[in-house]
């Protein structure tokens, strides 16, 4: 198999959990914890380019929901970037929203940065 399909398929259930939880906060109406999960999810899935492109479709989304035109051509940008750029370089820990340069590596929370170890293990070696 693929290492890199192993991963976007082992990460792929902690993407969506982050982008379920998104939504939820989205329909009660807190954008601002919808995107806090985004960014999560953008974290978590920044170096499959499957998950990559999934996440930053969720923010160009979310982006028109709130009709931010900042947001919105700051996604278009990074949606292309994920799509062909991803097997090239991330930016590790970069949250993805536009607020931040989508070149700016950050801190992984303690918490994503397990999951991210765990769907990267291949099992049978150490």
């Amino acid at each position: 198999m693929n290492f890199a399909t192993d991963f976007a398929r082992r990460i792929r259930p902690s993407v969506s959990a982050e982008l379920a939880a998104a939504g939820w906060h989205e329909q009660r109406g807190n954008a601002d914890l919808a995107a806090r999960h985004l960014e999560r999810a953008h974290i978590l899935g920044q170096a499959s380019t499957i998950e990559h492109v999934r996440v930053h479709a969720a923010m160009l989304g979310w982006a028109l929901r709130q009709r931010s035109v900042r947001e919105l051509l700051g996604q278009a940008w990074r949606l292309a970037g994920a799509a062909l750029k991803t097997w090239l370089w991330v930016p590790w820990g970069n949250t993805g929203m536009s607020n931040v340069s989508g070149f700016r590596p950050m801190p992984v929370p303690p918490e994503l940065r397990q999951l991210i170890a765990a769907a990267h293990h291949r099992p049978g070696t150490r």
